[in-house]
This record gives structure tokens, C-alpha cells and sequence, in this order.
């Protein structure tokens, strides 16, 4: 096990306090676009997350005024014009890569978004298992406005299961702007907040969630998204192996035993 609170990284900010990690890009003033070296950090970090017995839950914050403006122009996407197809391969894999990393690292992350939220932005911000979002959120995935298919970093497969084929379609299609409001209605969003009010209430909610069973969360992710490649019968099956190894935690008797003293109970996360 190691201690992500060790981890120094280069390209973006990171707090780990009380269980939960805040992360957050930084370069607000250009609405912190992603970098080569920013994804590929991002990436490694949510790998390392599995392995970390500090951290319970995440929180994928926004900075000054906006989550994320997506790829930088100037750092990724001109060099990208010039590369050939073995080197662009490399790059949208690296980028499905950190997606892939967020959706197996095993504890539950909280984007908390703000502002601008575009492109791989909007990516990383669908990829989180929770949404919160203030009013003035600004959320498309644009890629067919810079002349690219919509099908990036998992977006054809992932925005349809939380907001529906056709919803996901138009957006995937016309890379337009979803409102804070239209994406609450949608689904996309939890919940709406003020900005002023934004980044207490998805930390209340990770402090809420790492005073759960995390262990029990961390099975409960898996299955969440394992399930989609499952019939239903396989997905039955599935949980009761995992509802097995849930009761077999010191979780579950702590539960048991504070029931019976009509207590809350107080979980350790084993």
C-alpha cells in the first residue's frame, strides 16, 4: 500500500485531507486545458489509486472559475497535425487510458464543476461517478467542431448510459453547449449548486461517502461498471459473489452489532 499524499505531481494540484483527494488542474487562467504531461500524470496518479490507503474518495475540482477547457491548442493540438498515425494512436490511447484508470481505481470521484467544462474536460468530468455542477457550468463535447468523430475517450459508450441515445447523440453530433440547467433535467448533473457553495457541498458529500463501508464502495464501483457486459443473469450472479465478500468484512458486523445497540455504526473501510 502506499500514501498518495507522497505523490508530488508537476502538472496538476493535489490535497489529500480526512481520506479524500482533492485534485484540480492549474493553469486557471487559461481555463486549465490538459497538456501531454498533465494527462499522462492524471493517468498514472489514478492508477496509483488502488494502492492508496489514504484516500477513500476523490474530488475532481474546479480552479478560478472553471473545470477544464479541454485539450491545450497551442500544446496538443497543433503538434498533433504534424504526427503520423503510430504517434496519434499512441496520444488517443494515453487519453483512453486515464478514463480507463479512473474507472478502476476502486474509490468513488466527485467532479465538482464549474465554469467551462469541454472537450476531455467533459470527458473526465462523465467518467466521474458523481456530478455536481453550479448553474453556470458550460459542458460540450466539441470534438466534431475541431473536425473529430464524437466517439473520444469513451463518450459513444458512456454519455449514452447517463443521459440517453438520443440526448447523447445530439451532443455527440453538434458539439454543443449544455447548460447547467439542461444537464441537471438530463441527468448529467446530480445536482446544482452557487458557485460560492460548489466545492463545500462535494466535499460534504466525499466526507458522507469515506464514512461508509469503503471497502463495500469499492465493490460497488466495480460492479457498476462491470455490469454493462453482463446478461442479467450473469449481473445476479455477480453480485451475490460480491455481496459474499462484502460479508465477510468487519464492516458488516460493525453494522450488525451497532443495530443491535442502536448505535450508528462507525466504519473502518476492512
Amino acid at each position: 500500500m502506499t500514501q498518495l499524499a507522497t505523490l508530488k505531481p508537476q502538472h496538476f494540484l493535489l490535497e489529500v485531507k480526512d481520506q479524500i483527494a482533492v485534485v484540480r488542474l492549474n493553469r486557471p487562467e487559461r481555463k486549465n486545458p490538459l497538456t501531454f504531461e498533465s494527462y499522462a500524470e492524471l493517468r498514472d496518479m489514478f492508477r496509483a489509486l488502488p494502492y492508496a490507503e489514504d484516500v477513500d474518495v476523490v474530488v475532481f475540482a474546479s480552479n478560478g472559475g472553471n473545470f477544464c477547457s479541454g485539450g491545450d491548442v497551442h500544446e496538443i493540438i497543433g503538434p498533433l497535425v504534424g504526427m503520423d498515425m503510430k504517434a496519434l494512436l499512441a496520444f488517443t490511447r494515453m487519453t483512453g487510458d486515464l478514463v480507463k484508470a479512473m474507472i478502476q481505481c476502486q474509490k468513488p470521484i466527485i467532479a465538482a464543476v464549474d465554469g467551462i467544462c469541454v472537450g476531455a474536460g467533459a470527458i473526465i468530468a462523465m467518467a466521474s461517478d458523481l456530478r455536481l455542477a453550479t448553474e453556470g457550468a458550460k459542458c460540450a463535447f466539441l470534438f466534431t467542431r475541431v473536425g473529430l468523430a464524437g466517439c473520444d475517450m469513451g463518450a459513444c459508450a458512456m454519455l449514452p448510459r447517463v443521459i440517453g441515445q438520443g440526448r447523447a447523440a445530439e451532443l455527440l453530433y453538434t458539439g454543443r453547449t449544455m447548460s447547467g440547467a439542461e444537464g441537471e433535467r438530463w441527468g448529467f448533473w446530480n445536482t446544482l449548486h452557487p458557485a460560492e457553495a460548489l466545492e463545500a457541498e462535494a466535499m460534504a458529500l466525499a466526507a458522507r461517502i469515506a464514512a461508509g463501508p469503503t471497502f463495500a464502495h469499492g465493490i460497488t464501483k466495480t460492479q457498476i461498471n462491470q455490469e454493462w457486459n453482463m446478461g442479467l443473469e450473469q449481473a445476479i450472479e455477480a453480485e451475490a459473489q460480491a455481496q459474499a465478500i462484502c460479508m465477510q468484512t468487519r464492516d458488516f458486523e460493525r453494522a450488525y452489532h451497532a443495530f443491535m445497540a442502536k448505535e450508528k455504526p462507525v466504519f473502518a473501510g476492512d
